[in-house]
């Protein structure tokens, strides 16, 4: 009952809610985005989504647009500033996907929605993760954040997706914050985020 038909409800409710109270931050954020890094303001990446349906995220821009001479953007490296660390650290970055949850491209927790590039390197086990619509929070999130190896970022997938749960996802929601607050497992070692996936051996 929860995941066929409250989640949903549950979802767009909270998020219509979360719009309104926090559009005086998100705001703030824009012209702060607009001020330090430019236009756009916000960064669109198409994700895939429930049963691999492919949509269009949203997140505040956390980079800027340099190019080397051949027109090249410059590594994620040279493009992160100070500021985009901060939003990245604050989840700042992430408020834009409230639409997302509204429109119904996502949920509030579920499997984060990552690079369409990746499809192609899932094993059967793996691609249950697009059982359910990716969320803007999940269970890795509360077990490390960007340190979980894929291998275990998968496996909270799965463990997530056979205990969906209506506590499960409360659970996760209030540890979320508190790691956000404690700004835990923003990045991986060596990487500004994470390593990307190459697949299973």
């Amino acid at each position: 009952m929860y995941k066929h038909c409250i989640k949903r409800s549950l979802d767009f409710t909270l998020s219509l809610l979360a719009i309104i109270v926090l559009s005086p931050i998100m705001l703030l954020v824009a012209i702060l985005v607009r001020i330090n890094l430019g236009s756009p303001i916000i960064f669109k990446q198409r994700r895939p989504g429930l049963n691999e349906k492919i949509f269009t995220v949203y997140k505040f821009r956390s980079m800027t647009n340099e190019k080397d001479e051949s027109g090249e953007f410059l590594p994620v490296e040279l493009r992160i500033t100070k500021f985009g660390k901060w939003l990245r650290s604050t989840s700042m970055d992430e408020l834009p996907q409230l639409i997302n949850i509204l429109k119904g491209d996502m949920a509030i927790v579920g499997p984060r929605p990552l690079r369409v590039e990746y499809l192609e390197l899932y094993n059967d086990e793996q691609r249950k993760r697009h059982n359910v619509r990716p969320g803007l929070t999940d269970l890795s999130a509360i077990r490390g954040r960007s340190n979980v190896s894929w291998e275990d970022q998968f496996k909270h997938d799965i463990e997530y997706i056979e205990n969906l749960s209506f506590l499960l996802d409360l659970k996760i929601v209030i540890f979320t914050v508190i790691t956000v607050i404690k700004r835990e497992g923003v990045s991986q070692e060596g990487h500004i985020t994470r390593e990307p996936f190459r697949g299973t051996n």
